[in-house]
């Protein structure tokens, strides 16, 4: 396992140069193969023939004029860049048998899916550049919750579809395939006859492209997908910038970036404002996702923004085959419900480790500011995590080797929240020169090789650090203030807690109380 050292920014992994799509200087306009951007004329067959004809000439660009481009999907060949001038709009249709069944993958498992709008498989050198739009029509697939809605949203959205509690569906096909695809799924099924019935239940995803190598998205704005928005599988050499990606918040399972089991990536001057994780990394489900064992590594990220979003930069919770070796930089959060989330769950397995954050800035966020929870999806409950020790197995995910820094946040519930498990604590992560305002504090259970060092907060209720079962724990030179009706700076519990030291304490002076309780007695030394 390597290291990154803990007092500064450095990291001891290289990353290697990322290889762009070489790709012929051919060009080919779709108006010359019969396309109309009149949003009404489908343009399927002239978008195959463009892309025929460019493949044929051994690659080139297959250029979209300014337009509103009706099409089903485009499936991408090799040495191709598919060129959206300005003012150029493709419209994917909404017509579900446009998007035959195909043996694709979705929330970390191969399985069978509706062709995506953007789909390619197997392909290098591959490129989609300019300033156009590509709308994936998604708002006639996706379900939608009521709650999600104003009343008056609702009641028009409910005059067509079907309604089932306070869920809308776009058709009946859809409200009842999921019992079927989750049967054929458990039974290994991957016939695609096998899930026409399900059709309209396997929403794609917006692009889809699957084992490539050398790919470059640069400009286009994506949004509106069915699913989860661009998504690069098991692919090599992939190049994301200046891309606007964009779901609507209401958008169920609407995910802005996933880079599952992806290697030697780049993502940088990218817009994201979604309704799900924005950025997030990601590796296989389980114990298909521990057989297949890609992880998802050497990736930088940086210069990003997040308007909107459940996560701004998140991993997991499908990350059975590992992330590792990752770099997060100068990135801007706004508004999500967590800002930096890592996630997972028993079962899972997969190791996370070698991840360096830098430069963060966040603002209003709804939950944790910064989080790590081995509980995703609550299997172990909501409320006071299980004392229960677990075997340690290939099921048991690790989080270990992670460095923070030089993080702002301003407006959060949590400044920084570790739910770890009992049989394997959360190991080695550094946070230095981090500074928020949130409601709560520092809250961690069960984590080991703990340093905190230049940590302003200020918290409205509760001590300012909660430590539960903790051990070799540093805190140095932490400052702020907590809330006006707790005096205490650290709680620390649990009989398994031990090696807590603080050192050069600058808080405020009514809150420098101590209180080691219910096993951890004893176990803090105060310098």
């Amino acid at each position: 396992m390597t290291n990154i050292t803990k007092e500064t920014n450095t990291r001891n992994w290289t990353m290697p140069e990322i290889e762009l799509p070489n790709i012929p200087s051919n060009s080919f306009t779709i108006t010359d193969f019969g396309a109309v951007g009149d949003g009404v004329t489908n343009n399927t067959e002239a978008f195959r023939k463009a892309i025929a004809a460019c493949t044929e000439a051994g690659g080139g660009k297959v250029i979209i004029p300014a337009g509103l481009w009706l099409t089903g999907p485009i499936i991408l060949a090799s040495r191709l860049e598919l060129h959206a001038q300005a003012g150029a709009t493709v419209m994917f249709s909404t017509n579900f048998d446009d998007y035959p069944l195909i043996l694709s993958t979705y929330e970390g498992w191969e399985t069978v899916r509706c062709t995506s709008p953007l789909d390619g498989e197997g392909l290098e050198d591959i490129a989609i550049t300019g300033p156009g739009v590509f709308d994936g029509g998604g708002d006639a697939w996706r379900y939608v919750k009521k709650w999600k809605l104003t009343e008056l949203q609702w009641n028009k959205l409910t005059k067509t579809g079907v309604v089932d509690g306070d869920s809308w569906w776009p058709t009946e096909q859809g409200l009842n395939g999921a019992k079927l695809v989750d049967r054929l799924i458990s039974e290994g099924v991957k016939d695609p006859k096998a899930f026409e019935p399900a059709r309209d239940y396997l929403r794609p995803n917006l692009l889809s492209l699957r084992r490539c190598k050398r790919l470059l998205l640069d400009g286009p704005t994506f949004q509106n997908s069915p699913a989860w928005n661009v998504h690069p599988w098991a692919s090599e050499h992939v190049t994301l910038r200046n891309l606007t990606i964009r779901n609507p918040w209401y958008g169920q399972n609407g995910d802005g970036l996933d880079l599952e089991s992806c290697r030697y990536a780049l993502v940088e001057n990218c817009t994201f404002d979604v309704g799900d994780d924005a950025i997030c990394m990601k590796s296989g489900k389980d114990k298909e996702g521990r057989e297949r064992g890609i992880p998802s590594e050497y990736i930088i990220i940086r210069n990003c923004i997040v308007y909107h979003g459940h996560g701004g930069f998140v991993v997991g919770s499908e990350m059975s085959g590992g992330v590792r070796c990752v770099e997060v930089s100068d990135c801007t959060f706004m508004g999500t419900d967590i800002g930096i989330r890592f996630k997972t769950a028993r079962g899972r397995g997969g190791v996370v480790e070698d991840i360096l954050m830098k430069n963060i800035r966040m603002i209003n966020i709804d939950g944790e500011a910064i989080s790590f929870s081995m509980f995703y999806e609550g299997k172990e409950g909501s409320g006071t995590l299980s004392e229960d020790k677990h075997p340690i197995t290939d099921e048991t995910p690790v989080f270990r080797n992670l460095h923070m820094e030089d993080i702002v946040c301003t407006g959060a519930e949590v400044a920084f929240l570790i739910k770890g498990l009992v049989e394997v604590p959360m190991e080695g992560l550094t946070l230095t020169r981090y500074k928020a305002i949130a409601d709560r504090g520092v809250e961690c259970t069960n984590a080991t090789n703990l340093a905190l060092t230049d940590v302003d907060i200020q918290v409205k209720e509760g001590p300012m650090v909660k430590l539960h079962q903790c051990n070799d724990v540093r805190i140095t030179r932490m400052s702020g203030c907590g809330s006006e009706s707790d005096d205490r700076f650290l709680v620390a519990t649990g009989n398994r807690s031990d090696s807590i030291v603080l050192d050069g304490l600058a808080t405020c002076d009514s809150h420098r109380k101590i209180e080691a309780l219910n096993g951890a007695e004893g176990k803090v030394q105060v310098k």
